[in-house]
């Protein structure tokens, strides 16, 4: 009698469990996901959802090699990019509460000789700060400069007193990767090991991610890691190269995976607790989600949101009345998502091989909207009509400059054009003649691999094409006085750096 009760009251269960799980998650995710790739072109996509407990969807699809068709699976391996600040921000708040430090110290308490461009604010700047992008600079301002770059961790803290800020100290959120950088900077001093060390033992291996690495030169077979794709500034599938992030670590540098990932958000969603056992206090991860930098207080006309902040390596919101706490990362030919709802104890991750589209946030909507009893609305498809408008405005502009490069010579011969040219911030670039003698070559000496082609359209103006189309394809002119080239602004991708760069003719 007592075995047939247990059985009664274990399949009352699972209904109720079978129940709560939404009718698109049972019957439509997977056919919504697989027409999102062909909508989008995304090669390969993993996903993780967690919900009470558990993972309750995880999977792979498509390739992570579009030339060697290996399969996405949940070991494949992606950049999570800016997903890994939560990670720093987590580190520095277990040092906090060890009152190993304040995240209210000063930030030149660890660093005496670190300058920012306003004395003021280098004076006032504190490890928090750094935390939450509210130095008053550009959202991604610097990028350009430090991103896959040849500048040692050190020289990139040296150059952030160059970077002019467009608004007031704490009165402006402006993303900052060169900050989370510094703050991580600070876990050495502490602790005597590396930020990678650090995260590798007081995070990774106390939750058994076991497949996360700290630097893509940790990676023993990078056959388990995803090639990288864009369709950006060509609309068709082009590899790109890996990120090398090793200078922005705490920024920007974990590798991993959705299986990894659930591990991250059980621990997120069981208040610091892994397979019952507690790896940190549950103040540390408060601290993390505690609103520092107002992002937006108005309501969204995407989602049903009213509110967003920047926490510690945490974007805080709302979504359908629930408290939502997510970031997304961003690598080249990677973006990524991560969201947890602690009310409803449920998880996201979503990894993708394409930067170029935007099906990994449709994704994270479409689920929060099926948990939280939003009324069914194809969120990919909406998004994807704004991104086609936008993308064919782009590709129309470019043909358009395609097309006027026609062999007409500039207004001066090309050696006037050549040389040395000079960057406060970035350093410096070289311009020489292309090998085919009609074009001119460029290279960015801050870069190891980074170069491009100017060709000469007309009225001043030379269309610039990155070799790694990353970096993008623009309209740029030389400053001309006289007989005599001043300079030459250049641009890169929003997706590195909005502002474009003044070189100077040495």
């Amino acid at each position: 009698m007592r075995k047939l009760l247990s059985l009664l009251v274990l399949a009352t269960i699972s209904q109720c469990v079978f129940s709560q799980t939404p009718a698109f998650i049972t019957d439509s995710l997977d056919g919504y996901i697989r027409q999102g790739m062909k909508d989008w072109n995304v090669p390969g996509l993993a996903i993780v959802i967690v919900k009470d407990g558990q993972v309750a969807f995880m999977k792979g699809y498509g390739v992570a090699d579009t030339a060697t068709r290996q399969p996405v699976d949940e070991n494949t391996l992606f950049m999570i990019a800016s997903n890994s600040k939560l990670f720093t921000a987590t580190a520095l708040s277990q040092l906090a509460y060890d009152k190993k430090l304040s995240l209210d110290d000063k930030f030149t308490k660890y660093f005496p000789g670190f300058t920012l461009y306003e004395p003021t604010t280098t004076s006032l700047l504190t490890v928090r700060d750094l935390l939450c992008h509210r130095i008053g600079t550009k959202t991604f301002q610097g990028d350009f400069t430090y991103w896959n770059s040849q500048l040692t961790s050190q020289q990139i803290m040296q150059k952030m007193k160059l970077m002019k800020p467009e608004a007031g100290f704490r009165n402006h959120y402006g993303y900052c990767n060169s900050c989370f950088l510094a703050a991580g900077e600070v876990i050495p001093k502490i602790t005597g090991k590396s930020w990678q060390n650090y995260v590798q033992d007081s995070i990774l291996t106390p939750l058994q991610m076991n497949h996360t690495y700290t630097s893509i030169h940790n990676l023993t077979d990078t056959r388990l890691l995803s090639k990288p794709y864009t369709t950006s500034f060509t609309g068709t599938l082009k590899q790109v190269p890996w990120d090398d992030w090793d200078n922005l670590a705490p920024a920007a540098a974990l590798i991993s995976n959705v299986s990894d990932m659930s591990h991250w958000l059980l621990f997120q969603l069981d208040s610091g607790r892994y397979e019952g056992k507690r790896v940190m206090p549950f103040s540390v991860l408060q601290t993390t989600r505690d609103i520092n930098t107002p992002i937006a207080s108005r309501k969204s006309s995407v989602v049903p949101s009213h509110f967003a902040g920047y926490a510690l390596g945490l974007i805080a919101g709302d979504y359908n009345g629930r408290q939502v706490y997510w970031h997304t990362g961003g690598a080249a030919g990677m973006v990524s998502v991560v969201c947890f709802v602690p009310e409803e104890r449920l998880g996201i991750a979503v990894l993708t091989n394409n930067d170029n589209q935007s099906l990994y946030g449709a994704l994270r909507a479409q689920v929060l909207d099926a948990y939280t009893g939003m009324p069914y609305q194809n969120r990919s498809k909406k998004y994807l009509a704004d991104f086609n408008s936008t993308m064919a405005d782009t590709l129309k502009t470019i043909h358009g400059w395609q097309a006027r490069v026609k062999g007409t010579a500039p207004s001066l011969p090309l050696s006037a054009y050549t040389g040395h040219y000079t960057n406060e911030l970035y350093g410096s670039l070289d311009i020489k003649p292309a090998a085919d003698k009609k074009n001119l070559a460029v290279k960015f000496n801050s870069h190891a691999n980074l170069t491009a082609t100017l060709s000469y359209m007309d009225s001043n103006e030379w269309l610039l094409q990155y070799d790694n189309i990353e970096y993008g394809i623009f309209s740029i002119q030389f400053k001309i006085s006289g007989n005599k080239v001043i300079s030459i602004e250049t641009k890169e991708s929003d997706f590195v750096e909005e502002d474009p760069y003044v070189f100077i003719k040495q």
